[in-house]
């Protein structure tokens, strides 16, 4: 996944599109700051995709949050320097699961682990991160696991 975005950030300075190089610069370095901190804390220094997947979701999010303040404070063309951003990082992330898929996925995910009740909902949410990093949001999917575990 690194390298399909350094190839991305090769072409985006060959054809000078200044946007696109802006927000992939954004991303590697976003990823060189994990490095760094991962060689901090005396763990291996290699980046995995699913830490590429999070760093890139927690880079979708934040811009989504500031688009929003940026529309509340009156200031539409930050929020929309922000949403484009957004639309370029989203195209290193897989497919956003439908409100069906979720629902499927947390469903087989209980199963699968055999949760018993409310009190194995880390184990629910830490399978389903594993899993499907960048899928989802897990901000929606809590509340839903919440309630299917409530169920069990």
């Amino acid at each position: 996944m690194q390298n399909q975005i350094k190839a991305a950030l090769k072409d985006a300075m060959r054809a000078k599109d200044a946007e696109r190089l802006s927000t992939l610069r954004l991303v590697t370095a976003a990823i060189k700051d994990r490095e760094i901190a991962m060689r901090g804390e005396g763990k291996e220094v290699s980046i995995t995709d699913a830490d590429v997947l999070a760093i890139l979701s927690k880079m979708v999010k934040q811009r989504q949050e500031s688009a929003r303040a940026y529309e509340e404070g009156g200031r539409l063309e930050l929020a929309e320097k922000e949403r484009s951003e957004i639309e370029i990082i989203e195209e290193y992330l897989p497919r956003k699961l439908d409100e069906e898929e979720t629902k499927a996925a947390v469903d087989a995910v209980v199963t699968s682990i055999g949760a018993q009740g409310i009190r194995d909902m880390g184990k629910v949410m830490g399978a389903l991160k594993e899993k499907y990093t960048g899928q989802m949001d897990f901000g929606i999917v809590g509340p839903m696991v919440k309630d299917r575990l409530g169920q069990i």
